[in-house]
């Protein structure tokens, strides 16, 4: 038989912790600025001892607040923070100590009301119904015009199922054969009645909604013109006729059969390009999307500068009157929520700052190693990864990638995100290297320069770009075209 005895080992080991501050300013270091706009508002709004700081009353609180020294507002600072030491956790009653321990959070702690525990859990809280409206959709568009129509009920009722199967690139999704199907079999619907309203669909706006194809979408569009309109009659017969050899760019042949010489022929393409192919795409339900830069970069006396957005989040500080309720020895309930919703307002505090700092470093390391694309465009910028700016700034690659994640820099040549000034590199014939988004430059210049009768095949492209010294293959210039949204030569071919 073998005997077992229980015995104790001691081991020594490294593991990741985190405090809850840290987590807090990782967590609002990878915020864009609108997301943080509504994390400080939150925490303005259920923290009593945060407030905001107006522009004609920017003096910090200067009183001793029983040990708890008040950090000055959010503002730019040039040294990053040190790491806090962690210290024992205390008892609910205890004193609250300046610091938690490693991987804790909040409501192991704290029993006050946080940012997050102000709303009562008990409502039905929809994190959607305050946020603004979008625009209408086209369903909804059509569905308006219907009704201000002067349909029958039957004939409105028809409609709206011919609204239901229209996309929403605007074309009818379906046949009419499938909308006669989903009427009522007792009303006894014919197809005609259903075209004839259809027809009348077509003509809401957008001109030439539910067509079944762009020939039929065109033509609408065509018929509304007025009949003086110059070379309607031509436009008409190329739209019903040879839409085809349009689509595929053949010209010559589209000449020949029309009889037309080459100033006709632009006069008519003209008159075409001015119709839209896709009438649903002119409404769009989709929210708009703005942009707020999180630092300004302009040159001054021969320097590029970098400065932070001050207008992009609300500056804020300690509330001096709330914190000077505040009680040494006191542990009563609400003396204890005092101090913890001062011990949060001074963390939040912190990482704001924090996150400042490490904005400003990241964006100053960038402008300093992409100096020629501010000088020069586009076609100057230089290959940077993530690894050289983490090394520059002393700080871990992950925290480059939260950093430049949705934030964004105001230049002499536009807002762009961080993320916009890396790219991988390619080596060019004398050993240097050139980044993609350098050679994807060059490679609009050299589509905007093209014949348009003869546009430039990704071969030739890649016959340029050697040429420059930049040696790619076909299939990456071909990449890097349709990653811009540039068509192939043969959809970019036009007439002279």
């Amino acid at each position: 038989m073998v005997s077992m005895k229980q015995s104790l080992q001691l081991r020594m080991g490294q593991q990741l912790t985190m405090t809850p501050q840290l987590q807090q300013a990782i967590r609002l270091l990878q915020l864009s600025t609108l997301d943080l706009q509504a994390e400080i508002q939150q925490a303005l709004d259920s923290n009593l001892m945060l407030e905001a700081v107006d522009d004609a009353d920017d003096t910090p609180a200067e009183d001793d607040l029983d040990g708890f020294e008040e950090p000055p507002a959010v503002e730019q600072a040039e040294a990053e923070p040190e790491a806090p030491l962690p210290e024992p956790a205390a008892a609910a009653t205890d004193v609250i100590p300046d610091e938690l321990p490693l991987d804790t959070d909040w409501d192991d702690i704290y029993d006050g009301a946080t940012s997050y525990s102000a709303r009562d859990p008990d409502d039905d809280y929809d994190p959607l119904e305050h946020q603004s409206e979008a625009g209408g959709s086209l369903r909804e568009h059509l569905l308006w015009q219907a009704t201000l129509s002067t349909f029958t009920d039957r004939d409105r009722l028809i409609a709206e199922a011919i609204i239901d199967a229209v996309r929403d690139d605007g074309y009818l999704g379906c046949e009419l054969a499938d909308i006669r199907a989903a009427l009522p079999a007792d009303w006894q619907v014919e197809t005609d009645e259903i075209e004839a309203v259809l027809r009348r669909v077509q003509h809401f706006d957008p001109i030439g909604v539910a067509a079944r194809d762009p020939r039929e979408a065109l033509l609408i569009q065509l018929r509304q013109l007025p009949p003086e309109t110059p070379w309607l009659a031509q436009a008409t017969e190329l739209v019903e006729r040879h839409l085809d050899l349009l689509a595929s760019r053949q010209y010559a042949q589209l000449r020949r059969r029309m009889k037309l010489d080459d100033d006709a022929m632009q006069a008519v393409m003209a008159l075409i390009h001015t119709l839209n192919p896709r009438p649903g795409a002119s409404i769009s339900a989709q929210r708009t999307e703005y942009v707020i830069p999180d630092v300004f970069v302009r040159r001054h006396n021969g320097e590029w500068l970098v400065e932070l957005n001050r207008e992009a989040t609300p500056r804020i500080r300690i509330n001096r009157y709330y914190a000077s309720l505040i009680r040494r020895a006191d542990n009563s309930s609400d003396n204890l929520t005092l101090r913890s919703h001062l011990q949060e307002a001074r963390w939040l505090i912190k990482s704001l700052q924090s996150r400042n700092e490490t904005l400003l470093k990241v964006a100053r390391c960038i402008v300093e190693r992409q100096q020629a694309f501010f000088e020069h465009g586009e076609e100057h910028m230089k290959p940077l990864v993530l690894r050289e700016v983490a090394e520059a700034v002393n700080m871990h690659e992950s925290t480059i990638s939260r950093v430049t994640t949705q934030k964004y820099m105001h230049t002499p040549r536009g807002t762009l995100e961080f993320k916009y000034f890396f790219s991988s590199h390619v080596m060019t014939s004398d050993g240097d290297e050139a980044s993609a988004t350098a050679i994807r430059a060059r490679i609009r210049r050299l589509i905007a320069a093209e014949d348009p009768a003869s546009p430039l095949s990704d071969s030739r492209l890649t016959e340029l770009l050697r040429e420059e010294g930049i040696e790619v293959a076909r299939r990456t210039v071909a990449k890097y075209r349709e990653a811009m949204g540039i068509a192939s030569s043969t959809e970019r071919r036009r007439l002279r």
